[in-house]
C-alpha cells in the first residue's frame, strides 16, 4: 500500500521551530517531485515549498522563503520541511505531497498540524 505519513507537527509559539517529516511506503520518492502544502481555518491550500525529485532545486512561497527549508533523503525514503522563526500566520494543517508528472501519478499524506500561539 503506498502510502506518505507526516510527522513533527505541534504547538509551539512564536519565534519557535519545528521540523516536519514526511515519510513513504509501498513507493520510492526518487521519481517524484515533492511539496508541502498547507491549509489554515477557512483559507484555500497553499502550496509551502517544493524540491525536484533529484533535489537540484527548490521554490518556495513568498511567505516563508528564508524561514523554511525543505529537503529530502531519497535513501531514507523521506521529505522534510525545517521551520524557523514560525508565526502565528503559519498555523494550518501541513501536507505532504508527491507527484510524478510522467506516469500521471500523486499521492497526499493525511496532515500534521502545526500551531503557533503565545
Amino acid at each position: 500500500q503506498m502510502q506518505l505519513v507526516e510527522s513533527g507537527g505541534g504547538f509551539v509559539q512564536p519565534g519557535g521551530s519545528l521540523r516536519l517529516s514526511c515519510a513513504a511506503s509501498g513507493l520510492s520518492l526518487r521519481s517524484y517531485h515533492m511539496s508541502w502544502y498547507r491549509q489554515a481555518p477557512g483559507k484555500e491550500c497553499e502550496l509551502v515549498a517544493r524540491i525536484t525529485s533529484a533535489g537540484g532545486s527548490t521554490n518556495y512561497a513568498d511567505s516563508v522563503k528564508v524561514r523554511f527549508t525543505i529537503s529530502r533523503d531519497n535513501a531514507k525514503n523521506t521529505l522534510y520541511l525545517q521551520m524557523n522563526s514560525l508565526k502565528p500566520e503559519d498555523t494550518a494543517v501541513y501536507y505532504c505531497n508527491a507527484q510524478n508528472m510522467l506516469v500521471r501519478l500523486e499521492f497526499w499524506g493525511q496532515g500534521t498540524q502545526v500551531t503557533v500561539s503565545s
